[in-house]
């Protein structure tokens, strides 16, 4: 074959492997290749299939039994539906009945909350729950794990004033996207109360290895949050992680003592 007959070698290819986003598609006369036409129809379905399918509560509490902790513990929106959820983001953020939670005076208290990708919280749940549970056990007291349904982040502010918790660390499924439908968030609430705004959180985002934020890592960043938070009184824009930083400096790409700063702006 001579190199006029060669098929062409694809400029994107090796673009490709440094991301999760659609580029280089090509095109098939006036259209899309058919391929990429089904990839992106099949992400469409999954990002709507992790929106819409209810969180099976006593997997993800089975899940997590083994893990040292007390029995979860369940608490739901007043959201009465996933419709409802969806269509009316305040009934999320407001409980139906937070009774049954012990007042616990723990330092931290951790909710896993289903958020917009319930897939997301059984996939990866328990691992990051784990991780969280190895590096802040041997350091602070942590309260019983809820499980809250129908939730949006605010949900946690509820929960963690009714367990006494100093600090809320609030796991949430994230809104599905194309690339990826099963990734997690953590947002952090020091002194949560009602009426918290999400100026006074901080969050740490795309937890979902093996292609993005790994438990460790995400696990070991929240827990120099929560050291940060105590030192300085309060969570949100006051507070500044410091983490990645390291990795530019130490040029090893591994986090062992997150280092978490202080705004010095009241």
């Amino acid at each position: 074959m001579n190199a006029a007959s060669q098929p062409a070698q694809d400029p994107w290819a090796e673009l490709r492997q440094t991301t999760q986003a659609r580029i280089g598609l090509g095109r098939a006369g006036n259209s899309l290749p058919s391929r990429r036409v089904l990839e992106f129809k099949a992400a469409h379905s999954a990002a709507r299939d992790a929106v819409h399918e209810p969180l099976d509560v006593a997997d993800l509490t089975q899940q997590i039994s083994d893990l040292g902790s007390e029995s979860a513990l369940h608490v739901s929106s007043r959201a009465g539906s996933r419709g409802e959820y969806l269509r009316r983001p305040d009934l999320g953020r407001q409980p139906a009945d937070l009774a049954h939670l012990p007042d616990t005076g723990a330092d931290v208290g951790i909710v896993l909350a289903d958020g917009l990708s319930p897939r997301a919280l059984i996939d990866h749940g328990r691992g990051l729950l784990a991780a969280l549970i190895d590096e802040l056990g041997p350091r602070f007291s942590i309260a019983p794990p809820v499980i809250a349904t129908q939730a949006r982040v605010a949900l946690g502010d509820h929960i963690g004033e009714a367990l006494g918790a100093q600090t809320v660390i609030v796991i949430i499924g994230e809104r599905p996207g194309l690339s990826v439908a099963d990734s997690l968030g953590i947002y952090l609430t020091h002194l949560p109360r009602p009426g918290r705004s999400d100026a006074d959180r901080n969050c740490i985002s795309n937890i979902h290895p093996p292609d993005g934020l790994d438990y460790s890592t995400a696990a070991a960043i929240t827990a120099a949050l929560v050291v940060g938070a105590r030192t300085l009184g309060r969570s949100g824009v006051a507070l500044k992680d410091t983490s990645r930083a390291q990795l530019t400096e130490g040029g090893t790409g591994v986090v062992d003592h997150p280092v978490v700063t202080a705004d010095t702006v009241e």
